[in-house]
């Protein structure tokens, strides 16, 4: 896609993964909004989820998120993560 390119070229992101993929975290990521764990610290490494939105573009204009990827863990919890923490599986 034109945009993805461009996304791609301007802002030195690279998609490789697409929404529907099945990922793991990789890195130890530290989250204080998981649903049984609420305002303590939780690891999500080793947690495995699937990519439910990528954030490259806003209102048709290309952005750079900081963390672009959506990942639902379980039906109650998901997170925003980079890609350069998840795998996929």
């Amino acid at each position: 896609m034109a945009v993805e390119t461009l996304v791609e070229q301007k802002l030195g992101v690279n998609i490789n993964m697409n929404i529907g993929d099945r990922v793991r975290v990789k890195e130890s990521v530290m989250v204080y909004h998981h649903p049984d764990h609420r305002g303590k610290a939780f690891d999500l490494k080793g947690s495995e989820g699937e990519v439910i939105g990528i954030v490259n573009e806003w209102h048709g204009k290309p952005v750079s998120a900081n963390l672009p990827f959506q990942v639902r863990f379980s039906k109650k919890f998901k997170a925003h993560l980079r890609e350069s923490e998840l795998e996929i599986v």
